[in-house]
Parts: C-alpha cells; structure tokens; sequence
C-alpha cells in the first residue's frame, strides 16, 4: 500500500511538470536605427590587432527584421510564493576581442557563472552589483577563469577599467522564466505554472517596457514589445 501512494505521488509530480504554459514572442523596434559607433581601441594596440576589421559598439542593434537584439524578457511579479531550483549547468561570461561575451547575460541565483579571459593580454572584470557583492578581479592570462555565484535577484553591470569601453549587463533572476533576444529578436520563456504575471521587457538605452499575461495550464501564447526610438 506503501509502495502504491509512492507511485501515485511520483506520478503527479511527472503530469505537474507536463502541464505549464510557453509565452514567446519578438521585441520590435520602430524608428530609424542609430549608427553603430566604432569602438576605438588604439589605446591598448594588442586589442586593436586582435580585429581585421572596424569594431562597433552593441548598445543599440537592430535586426534585418525591425527588432531589437540584447533585450532581456523576464517575469517580473506573479511567481511569488514559489521557489525553483537552480541548474547544475554553468554559464560563460567571456572577455574575447576586448570586449564581453554575451553583452547581456541572465542568470539564476545560485547558478555557475565561469568568467574567461580568452584575450592574450590582461582585463579586469568589476561588477558594479549592489544586491550581491561586488567583485573587482584582474584576469592577466588567457585562459583564466574566475568561478562566481549570485544569491539574489538583481541587474547590474559589468566592466573592465583597464579597457574603458568594454561594458556589459548580467541579470540574476530567483526563477528560470527569463531570456534574451537574439539576431531574431524573439524570446520565449517556458513551462511558466498557470496564472496571471508580469512581463518585462528591459533594455541599456530605452529602458523597460511591461505588460500583464495570463495563461492557463498547457496554454501557449504570443505577446510582443515594441521600442521606439526618440
């Protein structure tokens, strides 16, 4: 009989997991895109070799397809109450071509973030985070690799002094329903628990966008953000 209710209980765990709800979507941006300003890196000339070509900065990027790329897209108010665990996978928060890969980066708390240095000179890598502690740590080598964790919710920046223009942004969320879009703009955000939430829409220019979503259980669902340019 003992046996039989284990069997039922793991059993309604499997189904709970199965029945959630998908919202994806694209971010849009309307208006004439900015000009790609050209990063100039002959203050350090190691860097400026390391490119064949012209770098250009990834504050704004517009795609071929009139969205926005490095939008983070998160839950922002409905999943209070409800804990979720972090993954055992680590994600890699790189310093190549001098400058930081990925621009944007979203995490959860408690997550693996391995920052590289993949560059053959030095860097440096300060968090400007206030909620977690900050760090401020040289890199001089490549192939360094420095092992960090965040314990609470936060966005923050990241940069590097001994390169000034070098800069970037890392997200820590208490929940995995988060994502950044890409050369597509599209995000998608998965298996969110039936219910009414908030979605946020962040960029480093044009700030937050926000928008209320319910969704049922299985429920699949398209929303979209639009920024426009000022």
């Amino acid at each position: 009989m003992k046996d039989s209710f284990i069997l039922v209980a793991i059993l309604a765990i499997v189904i709970d997991q199965t029945i959630a709800a998908d919202i994806s979507g694209k971010v849009g941006f309307e208006g004439n895109a900015p000009k790609r300003a050209r990063i100039q890196m002959n203050a350090d000339p190691q860097c400026a070799r390391i490119h064949k070509s012209p770098v250009t900065g990834e504050e704004v990027l517009v795609n071929a397809n009139a969205t926005l790329k490095n939008v983070l897209v998160y839950v922002k108010e409905g999943l209070k109450g409800k804990k979720f665990e972090g993954p055992n996978s680590k994600v890699v928060f790189d310093q190549k071509g001098c400058v930081y890969t990925p621009h944007v980066l979203g995490v959860q708390t408690g997550q693996e973030v391995e920052v590289l240095n993949s560059d053959p000179l030095i860097h440096n890598v300060h968090s400007l985070s206030k909620e977690n502690p900050s760090f401020n740590v040289a890199q001089p080598k490549k192939g360094m690799k420095l092992s960090k964790k965040f314990e609470k919710p936060e966005l923050f920046k990241v940069k590097c002094e001994v390169h000034p223009w070098m800069g970037a942004y890392i997200g820590v969320f208490n929940h995995p329903f988060f994502s950044v879009t890409g050369d597509d703009g599209t995000f998608s955000l998965k298996k969110l628990p039936a219910g009414e939430y908030t979605l946020e829409a962040w960029h480093e220019k044009y700030g937050t966008q926000t928008m209320k979503v319910t969704v049922g259980a299985t429920d699949t669902k398209t929303v979209d953000f639009k920024f426009v340019s000022k």
